[in-house]
């Protein structure tokens, strides 16, 4: 029995070093391509972002039931597989179409690109989550996800590094070839994961899910759990997309080329993502194991409060020192503490709901609730600054919002399957499921 459990931690510990590496080349290949997508949302500015996200959501909805019917009948490296290679392909195939942007123009390269890239972010980086849940137990969860998202975190430093390094001198168009290089490894990463896995656990846990195509909607309204984290996604999402529509406009008022806002978007992506490092590094770890994943979540809301009301305060332009405007802090801090936080303490509560709530009604969350809450947090910016509400005013809004959302952070710890996992647990073992590391 000792020898089986030491054999079983070290499995547990090769995966999570192998999982934070997959990890890293997944938001590499997505930080590549971010400021490439930006740039097109910079050169026409806010107005239209409501259109960009209506079209997203639209997609969302048609691709929704199509997942399901691939989580309900392939098993988990089919849909690994299928899923990824699906994403290296379209990234090739833009290659040609970025080569002639300046003919095609950035209104219409910017929707088709900007819907299919937010596709491909959520889908990916969800997926990726999801697996992540599978193989993990609850209480490996919070040891190891800090570990996990620390990798992404490299990944996202080292994309934008990449991007600055190559886009001056190689242009934009090649960097979506690097970016489905990286896709690639890690695809082959987390086939060999789900592979040693399935040995471990004799062939458990890669099996299809089953179930309803549309089993992710049907159990945000079934499920307490599921639909206070589709309210926090909502409200926490709307901080980050207010302060991305507002930086849209200034892009386009104060750069005018295509590099120079490229290289814009990924400075604010580089400051954010050490921001994340940081946390990840030195506070989410602590957090997690000593307070709680809920803790973590009511941590993010405070953040985003005291940065929106620091724009009521004193504005959104630039404050002496900074070099930048305070709605790119605010950008900057909310993408910090929401990757660098809110995402590993979320995630690892998503391991103590069944299966087909972890893919699917997961996945419906942070897919099409994500960008029905992007669509409304834009377009009511756009009505707003049609009535001549500054962002000032807009930002005490915000403020609300996110007392708001630490209250519904305080709920999701009130739900059973944050106050009980025993279901998921394997008789006479707290905290181990019957299939997972």
């Amino acid at each position: 029995m000792s020898s089986h459990r030491r054999s079983d931690s070290a499995s547990s510990h090769s995966a999570a070093w192998l999982s934070a590496l997959a990890f890293f080349f997944v938001m590499t290949s997505y930080y590549i391509i971010r400021p490439v997508r930006d740039q097109l949302s910079g050169a026409v500015g806010s107005k239209l972002l409501p259109l960009f996200y209506a079209v997203t959501l639209a997609v969302m909805l048609i691709i929704t039931p199509i997942f399901g019917a691939l989580v309900a009948r392939f098993r988990r490296k089919a849909l690994l597989g299928w899923s990824y290679s699906f994403f290296v392909a379209c990234l090739l195939a833009f290659v040609p179409v970025f080569v002639a942007q300046d003919r095609i123009g950035a209104r219409q390269l910017g929707i088709v690109f900007y819907v299919w890239v937010s596709v491909f972010n959520l889908f990916v980086v969800s997926l990726f989550w999801s697996f992540m849940a599978d193989i993990f137990s609850a209480d490996r969860a919070r040891v190891v996800f800090p570990l996990i998202a620390l990798g992404g975190m490299a990944g996202a430093i080292f994309g934008p590094l990449v991007t600055k390094a190559l886009v001056a001198m190689l242009g934009v168009a090649p960097l979506l070839a690097v970016s489905a290089t990286g896709l690639a490894i890690a695809l082959g990463l987390l086939l060999f994961l789900s592979s040693e896995q399935e040995k471990i656990t004799h062939g458990q846990g890669g099996e299809p899910v089953g179930g309803s195509l549309w089993a992710g909607v049907q159990q945000l309204f079934t499920r307490p759990f599921l639909m206070y984290m589709a309210v926090l996604m909502l409200l926490g999402d709307g901080i980050g997309t207010f302060a991305y529509a507002l930086v849209a406009d200034y892009s386009k008022a104060h750069l005018v080329d295509k590099v120079a806002r490229t290289s814009f978007y990924n400075d604010l992506d580089l400051y954010a993502n050490l921001l994340g490092v940081v946390l990840q590094l030195a506070i989410t770890p602590w957090v997690l194991l000593r307070r709680g994943p809920v803790t973590a979540l009511v941590i993010t809301s405070l953040v985003n409060l005291v940065l929106l009301v620091a724009i009521v305060i004193w504005g959104p332009g630039e404050l002496p020192g900074i070099g930048m405007p305070l709605l790119a802090v605010l950008m900057i801090g909310s993408r910090g503490f929401t990757y660098g936080m809110t995402k590993p303490a979320s995630d690892a509560l998503y391991t103590r709901v069944p299966r087909e709530a972890r893919y699917k009604g997961k996945n419906f969350i942070e897919t099409a609730i994500w960008r029905l809450g992007d669509l409304l947090v834009t377009g009511s910016v756009t009505g707003l600054t049609a009535l001549g509400v500054a962002a000032g005013g807009m930002a005490g809004i915000g403020a609300g919002l996110s007392v708001l959302a630490a209250l519904v952070a305080r709920a999701v710890g009130r739900t059973p399957e944050v106050i009980d996992n025993a279901s998921l647990q394997q008789p006479g073992l707290p905290g181990r499921p019957l299939t997972r590391l």
